[in-house]
């Protein structure tokens, strides 16, 4: 009996150490199975967030590229627009016959040189002096013209005629065409005169003069 007792309680260490021995040392298949799916839920959060940031890069390159699109539209644009308008400005543009002028008569003035009033302006300069047309138009024409001398005629885009008058020597052709400040004589004394100069006259529509310094001060040019 006493044996038996002693068998019995032999055995109990080796169920208490089975009993302490920590669970971590082996895991069940179960246990295996739900770390699998935690890692794998895990890859799988990663990679959704990485899609989701790649996605938001992809967006933001693709708007910074269609910002940048337009804005070389705009500026293609704009340069266009700069072209024409230089075009436009240059095609319009009034400027002085001359350089290095005085003047000499004005418009009405009377004098026994004219059979009527004063009918432009004239610009006193050395024989020789290049004179150039105010405006852009067409050389409608140019040749000996009595006491107007040497003259030539360009008639502007709005009808408006301008005469250059008592020129020593004519640069220009009937027909053709000129753009302001372009050349079409030079300074004489051909003509009824006294002395060099540039006899200029506005004529608006081909018709009656008018005063050339208030003509061209409207254009933005003062003589």
């Amino acid at each position: 009996m006493a044996l038996g007792a002693s068998a019995a309680v032999a055995s109990q260490p080796n169920d208490i150490l089975t009993a302490a021995r920590p669970a971590s040392d082996s895991f069940s298949p179960a246990a295996q199975v739900d770390t699998a799916d935690a890692r794998a839920a895990l890859l799988d959060r990663a990679s959704g967030v990485s899609r989701s940031q790649q996605r938001a890069a992809d967006d933001a390159v693709q708007e910074a590229t269609e910002i940048a699109r337009a804005r070389q539209t705009a500026l293609r644009s704009l340069a266009q627009r700069a072209v024409a308008r230089s075009t436009y400005l240059t095609e319009n543009r009034w400027v002085l016959p001359m350089t290095g002028y005085r003047i000499t008569a004005t418009f009405g003035q009377s004098s026994y040189l004219w059979s009527t009033v004063h009918t432009g302006v004239d610009l006193a300069a050395a024989t020789g002096v290049p004179i150039a047309t105010v405006g852009a138009g067409e050389v409608v024409s140019a040749g000996y013209d009595g006491s107007y001398g040497n003259k030539v005629v360009v008639r502007h885009d709005d009808g408006t005629e301008t005469w250059y008058a008592h020129m020593d020597s004519i640069g220009v052709t009937t027909g053709q065409q000129v753009e302001a400040g372009q050349g079409v004589g030079t300074v004489g004394s051909t003509g009824n005169v006294t002395g060099p100069h540039l006899h200029l006259e506005f004529r608006p529509g081909g018709g009656a003069p008018v005063d050339p310094q208030t003509a061209l001060a409207a254009l933005g040019v003062l003589l």
